[in-house]
């Protein structure tokens, strides 16, 4: 204040301009301007009179509109939760309370004391999450157990969590491991509980959903991805090494490990199912009980928020779908699990990539889906589709026993029946067909009546090869007569000559035929 009454002695007394006062009371030229307005507008005289002290002249010269304590202070928690709606923000809240109350604090104000009542709350609290926005998924550190029934040892299994950011509502589930079906699994499982799916997914940097880490651009598992595209969502992974990023979580595992896992550490469990049945009857009644920061339940919080935000299920539960990158091989075909599935033909050569679940298998070329084939069973099996085929192949694809004898019946019957004793004869027909083939050409060449003549010929002959089809046609053999067989020769009858009964009457009156004299040595008295 000692500055203060030099400043208005050397106006008042001296009759110095601002700037000369500004330079020797060492004060901004805007600063003394002030001043001696406040001054001005207090009425202050000049000279001050003695009775003024310093803390008076202060009060009058600063003097401070005394507080409003009859404004109506809002409710912040009620407005806590409405700002997580979408679309909603401070000003649009700060409106309605001044429509409401026309006298209540202003903008400034309204936002200063909001903010310092929302430091009170827990860092985790801290974020606003808009409703249906944002899902936190993580597995937790320690670990559930089951027993095994036969030789009593424990089986540790993994806990799955989950949580939506505006309302906190809690899903948890036990999983055999961390690996994709698991992750997979578990996701479509915590969807249907929740009866829909928010629009961001944030997971940790897990190989089952985040292939390469990155803190800018992470790449995100192939089937994970697929999963959320399923679902209409994209997923965030947070950055790696940074649990500030998912605070939700991070405070939900700990809940799930210390009102889940403990409250069931006396349990046993055999089965996988058991315990999950357990953790839900559980997790119910956290998201059932009232939270001390807001007093409500999640419960109440994920009708009143989350609910009407969530994007609708689609009508199918995803299928669990992998993804390997192929090229396509020279016959037009890509393995996948040890089997071979076509593609169309001009990809010959190109890298493509297949997408197969349990039923079916989808090959895509730059995003383009190119070829669909139900999954095969076994291994070195093929699945060809005769679109897929060049204009050769597809012509040779065609033709099959049934249709290679119907074509050689047209030609004569000899024919026809020699082409089903080729198929016939080979241990497959397919081994067949190329003799078949062969013998078209033959007709075409040598004509069909020919070649009918010469299929007769190689019948007569027993001989169903297309290579004594192709010499008798050669040789012209086709053109002489057929001999008829020879007749039987009569039977020669002799006095020597024994024939089929001899032995029949030799024996039939012997006892033992092991007692019976040679027939050579009958009656002679001489030895063999």
């Amino acid at each position: 204040m000692r500055r203060l009454r030099e400043l208005l002695r050397l106006k008042y007394d001296a009759g110095l301009s601002h700037r000369a006062i500004a330079h020797a009371c060492a004060l901004g030229l805007g600063t003394v301007t002030l001043y001696l307005q406040r001054a001005t507008a207090a009425g202050l005289p000049w000279p001050l009179p003695d009775d003024l002290d310093d803390a008076t002249l202060e009060a009058r010269l600063f003097a401070r509109p005394a507080p409003a304590r009859d404004r109506v202070v809002p409710d912040w928690r009620l407005l806590h939760q409405e700002l997580k709606k979408p679309g909603v923000t401070l000003a649009l809240l700060w409106q309605e309370y001044r429509a409401q109350y026309p006298d209540g604090y202003a903008y400034s104000q309204f936002c200063e004391r909001y903010r310092r009542w929302a430091r009170a709350l827990k860092p985790s609290m801290r974020q606003v999450h808009r409703a249906g926005e944002k899902l936190f998924v993580d597995f937790s550190g320690k670990r559930p157990h089951l027993v095994d029934p036969a030789t009593g040892e424990e089986i540790p299994v993994e806990l799955f969590v989950g949580v939506l950011g505006a309302s906190s509502l809690i899903y948890a589930e036990a999983t055999r491991t961390q690996d994709l079906p698991s992750w997979i699994g578990a996701h479509v499982r915590m969807l249907d509980y929740f009866q829909g799916s928010p629009a961001i997914w944030v997971p940790d940097n897990l190989k089952s959903g985040v292939t390469t880490a990155s803190r800018y651009e992470p790449e995100v598992n192939r089937t994970y991805a697929d999963l959320a595209r399923h679902y209409g969502a994209v997923v965030i992974p947070a950055r790696v090494a940074t649990p500030t990023d998912k605070p939700k979580v991070e405070v939900s595992v700990q809940i799930a490990q210390r009102w889940v896992l403990a409250a069931l550490r006396h349990r046993t469990f055999f089965t996988l199912a058991d315990l999950n049945a357990a953790i839900g009857e559980r997790v119910d009644a956290i998201n059932e009980r009232p939270m001390k920061i807001t007093g409500v339940s999640r419960r109440a919080l994920f009708e009143q928020l989350d609910r009407p935000a969530l994007l609708s299920l689609p009508r199918t539960r995803y299928e669990l779908a992998e993804w390997k990158p192929c090229r396509v091989n020279i016959d037009y075909h890509v393995e996948v699990d040890h089997n071979f599935y076509s593609v169309p033909y001009q990809l010959v050569h190109e890298r493509v990539e297949a997408r197969f679940t349990q039923a079916t298998v989808e090959v895509l070329f730059k995003g383009r889906c190119v070829a669909a084939h139900l999954r095969l069973t076994g291994r070195g099996r093929f699945a060809t589709q005769v679109a897929h085929m060049p204009r050769a192949h597809r012509a040779h694809a065609e033709w099959t026993p049934s249709r290679l004898i119907a074509w050689a019946e047209q030609t004569g019957p000899a024919t026809g029946r020699l082409v089903a004793g080729i198929l016939e004869r080979r241990p497959h027909p397919e081994q067949g067909y190329r003799a078949c083939l062969g013998l078209m050409r033959l007709g075409r060449v040598h004509g069909a009546e020919r070649l009918e003549a010469a299929c007769h010929r190689a019948e007569r002959l027993r001989s169903y090869r297309f290579r004594t089809v192709e010499h008798i046609l050669i040789n012209q053999q086709d053109r002489l007569p057929l001999e008829d067989p020879a007749p039987a020769r009569p039977a020669l009858t002799h006095e020597n000559l024994r024939g089929a009964t001899y032995y029949e009457e030799a024996y039939a009156d012997t006892p033992d035929d092991r007692e019976a004299p040679h027939p050579a040595t009958e009656g002679d008295g001489r030895g063999v």
